[in-house]
């Protein structure tokens, strides 16, 4: 039977073939880069809801990254038809929210990410999913060549449990496995690769169904279709680490050199390649191979004045605006649809979107007792705890984005620029002993890079980043010098502005409400900011001084504990030395957005700003550098 599609696009017959299987049936979809899959999971969907019978919460939908989870979420919300209230997570969140439902009163927000993910596992065993609203009848999973370690784990447990009445349709691409990095050990990370997929050949035997999406419909020119033939030679790889070296630095190699082929864009230096850049008029991606390298050209086009967009990693999240102002803007406890509505129309939504999607989505996580409501606190404590959905924390499109080529994964541009790749060489010590040199995985990566193009595909000159260094103590990029102890920059992430308290009320003082009319009405994203040290004495003995944020002449805020541990660790030389002196000015650094935040309802009631316990916030991206000679006083106090 072929399902009556609700748009003008015509499937495939592989695409059908996927589309039509039952609700019960074991499906197992590799698709290549542009294969159109996430276009068929939307008809899939569909199907399931409309001619298979199923409840939207009867299908749980997963996904690794948060930018595959916002595509398969805004195709859902503009193509579907019977599948409009499915919703797509990612395996964290879902993981995060099957344990807080489970065991409300653990403070999970005191576990690591893999930790939170082994629990889950843990709490499936227990039968912890049978104790919610709706018992998976059919499980979709993208992007599950991607499932390594713990989320392996935990996936395998999901299917094995419910495998006896449950369907599900996985998806995954072998080509572009590029999260392996996060199994430590090369050895235990080539194991890794493909292991998901053999488990589930392997579990499921005669019952499983294999298709294949072979066709792309991304690439619409020839460059961008360079590297597509390399696909099935990445998928066809070698696991055993032996023998694998040499042929993934052969495909490496012949990668580059197709990259090499194609027309160079200059450097980000030269004024006609910033001018370019302004001027087009659709999507441009420039991909780095780390983040270093995504700082220095972010850097350079922040200090030329070109819009652009430092693409985030994908743990990090942040709130709308509208949410704390639609918290700020009720006393009630439970809020009507029709009530909801009236009070969007006063608030800051973004462009396009409609009063019903911005419903379902709050509804997901702040379901009231009564029918058709959204109860205020619940909301407010998923603010709190990140458990907002994904299509409400997704940044702001942006035409230029800055991005490694790890979180383009998932993403599509019309104009891709990929910074020149280094050439591979095998260090001599991988003969004798362990050592993390993984060629398959930069292989895997570059091919991920260039095939996100629709048009035009471009290498572009690599930056001058070599002062530009990791301290994985910290986890964090920062701008050394010619010695090894230099430190005269650090990168600034998302959760180093403080949410202790609403901005006004801790470091310096202002009316916070004024200070929130100015953040929301004053600070736009991309606008220079810096941080000015308050005073000389340390907060703690394992912290630095106070640090205000200054956008234009203003405070804004101030740094957060996280952000005063990191560089007191970055600066310390030596486990005895002591820090005599900090830097009383850090530059460039840009405004990422302003967010919604949640804290104490105290806080706000103290603050002048209501018992709604959520106010907002500005988040920070860029390298800081140190200044640490500077005559220049502070702004408006």
């Amino acid at each position: 039977m072929t399902y009556a599609l609700p748009t003008e696009h015509r499937l495939t017959s592989a695409q059908q073939a996927v589309v039509d299987q039952p609700w019960d049936a074991r499906v197992l979809v590799t698709a290549g880069a542009g294969a159109g899959k996430t276009y068929t999971l939307v008809r899939r969907l569909d199907v399931l809801v409309e001619r298979e019978e199923l409840e939207a919460g009867e299908i749980l939908v997963l996904s690794f990254s948060r930018a595959a989870v916002r595509e398969l979420t805004e195709r859902i919300e503009r193509d579907a038809a019977a599948a409009q209230r499915i919703r797509v997570q990612t395996f964290d969140g879902w993981a995060s929210a099957l344990l807080h439902r489970a065991y409300p009163d653990v403070d999970w927000g005191t576990y690591t990410f893999d930790g939170r993910i082994e629990a889950a596992t843990e709490a499936i065993d227990r039968g912890a999913v049978e104790g919610g609203e709706y018992v998976p009848a059919h499980v979709v999973i993208d992007e599950v060549q991607d499932l390594v370690g713990v989320r392996r784990e935990m996936v395998e447990a999901l299917l094995d449990r419910f495998q006896e009445n449950s369907g599900f349709t996985v998806v995954g691409d072998s080509a572009q496995a590029v999260y392996g990095f996060q199994v430590s050990d090369p050895e235990q990370r080539a194991e890794e690769t493909d292991r998901f997929l053999e488990w589930v050949r392997a579990t499921f035997g005669e019952d499983l169904v294999e298709l294949h999406l072979g066709d792309n419909f991304r690439a619409r020119s020839e460059v961008a279709r360079l590297a597509l033939p390399y696909g099935v030679q990445l998928q066809a790889m070698p696991r055993d680490r032996a023998t694998v070296v040499d042929e993934a630095e052969r495909i490496h190699g012949d990668l580059r050199a197709l990259l090499l082929s194609t027309p160079n864009f200059g450097s980000l230096d030269d004024e006609f390649v910033q001018a370019a850049l302004r001027e087009y008029p659709d999507t441009t991606a420039i991909l780095c191979r780390d983040n270093g390298q995504a700082l220095t050209l972010s850097g350079i086009l922040a200090a030329a004045d070109v819009p652009h967009t430092l693409q985030r990693s994908a743990r990090e999240r942040s709130a709308p605006v509208w949410i704390a102002e639609l918290l700020a803007s009720t006393g009630s406890t439970d809020l009507s649809q029709e009530r909801f509505a009236e009070l969007l129309v006063d608030l800051r939504i973004p462009i396009g979107s409609a009063p019903e999607a911005l419903w379902r989505s709050v509804r997901k996580v702040a379901r009231g007792r009564g029918k058709g409501t959204v109860d205020v606190v619940a909301l407010h404590r998923a603010l709190a705890e990140g458990r907002l959905p994904d299509e409400l924390t997704a940044a702001q499109p942006s035409p230029l984005v800055i991005s490694t080529m790890h979180r383009a994964k998932g993403l599509e541009f019309d104009r891709v620029l990929v910074v020149e790749p280094r050439v591979l060489k095998e260090p001599a010590p991988v003969k004798k002993k362990k050592f993390d040199y993984d060629p398959a995985a930069e292989a895997r990566l570059l091919y991920v890079a260039m095939t996100r193009a629709r048009d035009d595909l471009h290498i572009l000159d690599s930056p001058n980043s070599w002062l530009i260094r990791k301290d994985k103590r910290i986890d964090r990029w920062y701008l050394g010098g010619r010695s090894t102890w230099a430190r005269n920059g650090i990168e600034l992430i998302g959760s180093d502005v403080s949410h202790e308290q609403p901005p006004g009320t801790e470091g310096f003082r202002h009316d916070p409400e004024d200070l929130w009319r100015h953040l929301v009405t004053g600070v736009a994203p991309g606008s220079e900011a810096e941080l000015v040290l308050l005073h000389d004495i340390p907060i703690a003995e394992d912290q630095s001084p106070p640090y205000a944020v200054v956008v234009g002449g203003r405070r804004v805020a101030v740094v957060s504990e996280r952000f005063r541990t990191g560089l007191y660790r970055m600066l310390r030389r030596t486990a005895h030395s002591e820090i005599d002196h900090w830097p009383p000015l850090i530059t460039g650094l840009r405004i990422d957005c302003v967010e919604s935040v949640a804290g104490s309802p105290a806080a706000t009631e103290t603050a002048g700003l209501g018992n709604h316990g959520a106010w907002v916030a500005p988040r920070l991206c860029g390298l800081g550098r140190f200044q640490w000679y500077t005559d220049r006083t502070e702004g408006d106090a």
